[in-house]
């Protein structure tokens, strides 16, 4: 591919939870789920993520566009004898492959030890570098690549935080897009799911950036990377009562809910089911209106969707039982409701399985 230098303007990680790499010589590899052509969720559809102000609140925009260089450079097969001194990082950057690729082809495992005169073999393929303040879903969307498939060919584990510098393998259908971009047009192509958002929208830190803690009450919207909770209770409550609309699982033909629809007259308090960080709060996913994700630690996550009112922001740390927004018809659906979801390491997992009997 060479060194394609062409400037896309995408957006920014000023919004969200994102894409990858520990402040180690390579990150442990991590299993993920295969990115398969699942029935269709309620999440997968196309949304408009451009513009759009936050749902009630200070009505600042979570998004911003930024940047991203396709800075691309193919690597061909080979290999790399180690000299003293040497570490994944630094043959990295000579071969032009990333740590994490060399780690998963020498099968390589924390805490990476190397010795004079030890082979590794160099993985071909086709490697961007990430600059200052790129995203995961922003380098992804530079490429017309899945984020998902890149943090699989990365071994891409928590807290999915990129480093400036850090060369991603790309997938082998990963292609820069060239030439004049209609951000436009660009927006209504583009495809996100709540996963994407919670592991591929935190801006890429410097090697020795540390990302931000979170805080109780931001003054202005937190557009650095922020930290993981450092502890999770285990314990999830209902964040609000009334009726079950909709249970996780098949829901009609073709058609799966991620989570569980929970009926509540307009302006019902929506409270955090944890103790947290906002890590999404705003509107710019249209199917479901208002959303507001909480990172609790541990791989845990918590998603409310279809918010009339969010009265938190990014970066704000909550504790179980805060209002976090009020109820409404937001998104794709006619009726006031909550749409709840618990993720697990990426996983959605059933509601009703971890709340209090009811």
């Amino acid at each position: 591919m060479g060194g394609v230098n062409h400037r896309i303007w995408l957006l920014s990680g000023a919004f969200l939870l994102a894409g990858c790499i520990p402040a180690v010589d390579a990150p442990a590899p991590a299993s993920r789920p295969a990115r398969e052509e699942p029935p269709r969720r309620e999440e997968a559809v196309r949304d408009d993520i451009f513009g759009g102000e936050v749902v009630g609140g200070d009505a600042k925009p979570t998004w911003t566009l930024k940047p991203v260089t396709t800075n691309a450079v193919q690597v061909a097969a080979g290999s790399y004898v180690v000299r003293r001194g040497d570490t994944l990082r630094a043959i990295g950057e000579m071969t032009g492959a990333g740590s994490e690729a060399l780690a998963i082809e020498n099968d390589l495992a924390p805490p990476y030890m190397l010795r004079p005169g030890q082979e590794l073999r160099i993985p071909a393929g086709l490697y961007h570098r990430v600059a200052a303040g790129e995203t995961g879903i922003g380098i992804a969307a530079a490429y017309a690549a899945d984020w998902g498939e890149i943090i699989t060919v990365n071994a891409l584990s928590e807290p999915y935080i990129l480093r400036v510098g850090q060369r991603l393998r790309l997938p082998s259908d990963a292609r820069p897009v060239r030439g004049p971009v209609d951000v436009g047009a660009r927006a209504a192509a583009f495809r996100l799911d709540i996963d994407d958002i919670a592991t591929g929208s935190q801006p890429a830190l410097a090697a020795s950036g540390k990302p931000a803690a979170g805080t109780a009450a931001p003054r202005k919207p937190v557009t650095t990377a922020i930290a993981n909770p450092a502890y999770f209770t285990g314990r999830f409550e209902w964040p609000l009562h009334g009726p079950i609309l909709a249970r996780f699982g098949p829901i009609a033909p073709g058609k799966v809910s991620d989570g569980i629809n929970i009926a509540a007259a307009a302006g019902t308090p929506i409270r955090a089911t944890a103790n947290g960080v906002v890590a999404y709060a705003g509107d710019q996913i249209g199917v479901y209106g208002g959303l507001i994700l909480i990172n609790h630690g541990s791989g845990w996550v918590s998603a409310y969707g279809h918010a009339g009112r969010i009265d938190v922001k990014r970066g704000q740390t909550v504790r179980m039982g805060d209002v976090i927004g009020r109820a409404g018809a937001t998104g794709q659906v006619q009726t006031s409701q909550l749409h709840f979801q618990l993720r697990k390491n990426r996983i959605p997992v059933d509601p009703m399985k971890q709340l209090p009997p009811r």
